[in-house]
């Protein structure tokens, strides 16, 4: 029997909600669990001298990109486990799990004695922490993103899961506002002596702030039919792995995942890096200047995504990897030429977010459409966290390991840049060859009695037999 607010199927939960509200609950949360996971990146200097022996700056930062980078080891194994959840039992209940598990381990960091206070149990701990920072975004990530298709009309997919692609920048906008103004308002000083931890207490206000949020949301039509006409894998990892699944797997980390993660994560972090310890600028200068870029550079993600309805996901992607790869080292040696000239700064990180624009833009909408509903949350997350985990998470420690390594004190060093580029290049190479275009698939079609959310109207569960039923009758006369 079908209800007044659309064809749902009675006892079934109504879905009141529109488009937008799905797209802005779905990008709050998801914004603050970037938020809780790049707070600790964005205040690697100071928790360099916190967390580890005092005497050995250069140790002691890379002692913190290797903290940061085990957050970005074990993303992979959340992705396993979470979307297995989230394919078995639903993706609404697996990312209200993960974003209650990071903003506890985030809440707790701001607590974390020092280690001149308890020594090497300092370290420790905070490895602990971060690997729950890792595992809750391994499934934190991928829900957001199928959530929001999973809503989304086929035809203008990479439109509004480009939405989602926003949300990891503006994490790391808002941890450096929050660090910034924090600092700012306290003084160096104090910052260094409490202040630091504020940035970790705020976490607990944001994330109870996307659980209320979120606990409005209800599970996505498209699974939801298919759950009912018991579609759904009750195996996920086994049925992503099998059939050749691990090989697509592969060829997507390696044509796809890894290129966008190593342009993303250069042209956001290691450009961070590179203006502090190459170019000798404060953490709030050179912060303000990536901040400034990036917010500029945000829009783009819509531009590229809506583009990518039009004219496909993979060329925009291995354009953006392409551009990258041939043009880091002369934006680099502009960077050291301009290092007094912040606006010139400014315009050149503006250049690097937008080719993180480029690649990350369409990303997630030529993810969901390379698996199937039954096992899309496992098999989704695996290549995309292998990605941007490994591969895009080792840019700081990697780019600065090869600056220790090759480089030289007495000059600004460049030798970091190889890694990304040569991880470009070969995502470009291998997504050309290995990979197919999918911006024509339409998901949609998967499961029957399901129809998608839009601006103007819900997304609506149908009562397909009822339907069969009353056409099959035609009209009375």
């Amino acid at each position: 029997m079908a209800t007044a607010a659309g064809r749902q199927l009675e006892g079934h939960q109504v879905y009141d909600y529109k488009l937008n509200r799905v797209i802005a609950a779905s990008s709050a949360g998801t914004t603050i669990e970037w938020y809780d996971f790049y707070i600790f990146a964005s205040l690697f200097a100071i928790l360099g001298e916190k967390f580890f022996p005092a005497g050995n700056e250069v140790l002691s930062i890379l002692g913190v990109f290797a903290l940061v980078y085990v957050g970005f080891l074990v993303r992979p194994f959340g992705a396993f486990f979470f979307g297995r959840i989230g394919d078995l039992i639903g993706r609404k209940y697996t990312f209200l799990v993960t974003i209650s598990v990071m903003g506890a381990a985030t809440f707790a960091i701001g607590f974390l004695p020092t280690y001149e206070q308890i020594g090497i149990a300092a370290p420790l701990i905070l490895v602990v922490l971060r690997m729950l920072q890792g595992l809750a975004l391994g499934g934190e990530y991928g829900g957001a993103a199928i959530y929001v298709a999973e809503h989304a009309p086929d035809n203008e997919r990479g439109k509004y899961t480009s939405y989602i692609q926003m949300t990891a920048t503006l994490g790391l906008v808002l941890a450096l506002i929050v660090v910034v103004g924090t600092e700012s308002i306290l003084g160096e000083t104090r910052f260094g002596d409490f202040g630091w931890r504020i940035p970790f207490f705020l976490s607990g206000g944001l994330v109870a702030l996307a659980l209320y949020i979120r606990m409005s949301l209800r599970e996505t039509p498209l699974y939801t039919r298919m759950k009912e006409a018991k579609q759904h894998s009750v195996s996920p990892i086994k049925d992503a792995l099998e059939h050749g699944g691990w090989k697509r797997m592969l060829l997507i980390l390696l044509g796809a995942t890894a290129g966008q993660a190593v342009v993303w994560y250069t042209g956001q972090f290691y450009a961070l890096v590179f203006m502090q310890t190459e170019l000798g600028l404060s953490v709030v200068s050179s912060s303000v200047i990536v901040g400034t870029a990036l917010v500029l550079g945000t829009p783009f993600f819509f531009v590229f995504g809506k583009l990518s309805d039009r004219i496909g996901r993979k060329k925009i992607i291995l354009a953006g990897c392409l551009l990258a790869a041939f043009t880091y080292l002369p934006i680099y040696a502009a960077m050291n030429a301009f290092a007094a000239n912040y606006v010139v700064l400014t315009g050149l990180v503006f250049i690097q977010m937008i080719y993180v624009t480029m690649v990350y833009g369409p990303i997630a909408a030529y993810l969901v459409e390379l698996f199937p509903a039954r096992v899309r949350y496992t098999s989704l997350s695996v290549p995309y966290h292998l990605g941007n985990g490994w591969f895009g998470g080792g840019v700081p420690l990697i780019a600065t390991a090869l600056v220790t390594r090759l480089g030289s004190t007495e000059t600004v060093d460049y030798q970091g840049l190889v890694y990304p580029i040569g991880v470009a290049l070969m995502t470009a190479v291998v997504g050309w060859v290995a990979l197919r275009e999918t911006h024509h698939v339409r998901i949609w079609d998967e499961v029957s009695g399901a129809e998608p959310a839009t601006g103007d109207k819900p997304a609506e569960v149908v009562d397909v037999a009822e339907e069969a039923t009353a056409s099959s009758a035609g009209p009375r006369g």
